[in-house]
């Protein structure tokens, strides 16, 4: 039990100061490689049907964690409904199938793909096992430790928000099963390893376009088409 409590005191904050730590070093020192590295110019296609159910689907399962656990006062009241239940209850089985379904094709893109395997690094391989463990971890909770919504605010909240304000209670997640916990400390080891993958590119906000004037885009393709036409013209009148 010890040990259990080291981990959910002492882990979220170590993982946190590796990824503040490590993410300001490598924007200082390598900052050309604090992007996401994209790697659409060398196959597009699989990239999309993998990138867009993978962003809708873990941003919004973030954005409904994030919501049970800020709203974890007034949780009750909205969960009275047997409508919202049944709502929230059916939501996250889909979020979380369609995040691993782009994650998933993602995986067998850089496999598959000569290119993409050879710009995917070390780290970034560690990073996407993760992240599918973690999803996979997600399903299974559903599934086997069905109505979340009705304990995720009385456990996981009151747990985060004690890591918030600097009083850590593991008292509140030592209680769940080991499936749960581990899928609560695998969301911090994947935080921590952020400032190694090409996840660093979550705190590149593109804040100048607020600011930054309108670029101008003039498409020549007409152009381009009437000269080569004239090339062609030329040589076929050489002849």
């Amino acid at each position: 039990m010890a040990d259990l409590s080291i981990l959910f005191t002492v882990f979220p904050y170590v993982a946190i100061a590796i990824a503040v730590i490590g993410s300001v070093y490598r924007y200082f020192n390598d900052r050309f490689s604090y992007s996401s590295q994209s790697s659409q110019f060398l196959e597009n296609r699989e990239l999309f049907w993998g990138s867009v159910p993978w962003h809708y689907g873990i941003i919004l399962a973030f954005l409904a964690h994030l919501g049970a656990t800020v709203l974890a006062p007034v949780w009750g009241l909205i969960i009275a409904s047997s409508i919202s239940r049944d709502i929230i209850r059916l939501t996250g089985p889909i979020l979380g199938l369609v995040a691993a379904f782009g994650l998933l094709v993602l995986i067998v893109r850089r496999v598959e793909n000569d290119k993409a395997r050879a710009v995917t690094s070390k780290a970034d391989w560690v990073m996407l096992i993760l992240l599918l463990i973690q999803i996979v971890m997600g399903l299974i909770i559903t599934l086997f430790y069905r109505w979340g919504s009705a304990w995720y605010p009385y456990t996981a909240s009151p747990w985060l928000f004690s890591i918030v304000t600097l009083n850590p209670q593991p008292q509140f997640v030592q209680v769940l099963p080991p499936l749960v916990q581990a899928h609560f400390l695998n969301a911090f080891l994947l935080v921590a390893i952020i400032p190694f993958t090409r996840l660093v590119h979550l705190f590149t906000v593109p804040i100048t376009y607020l600011w930054r004037p309108y670029q101008v885009v003039i498409w020549n393709r007409r152009t381009y088409s009437g000269v080569n036409q004239d090339v062609n013209k030329k040589k076929t009148e050489g002849k």
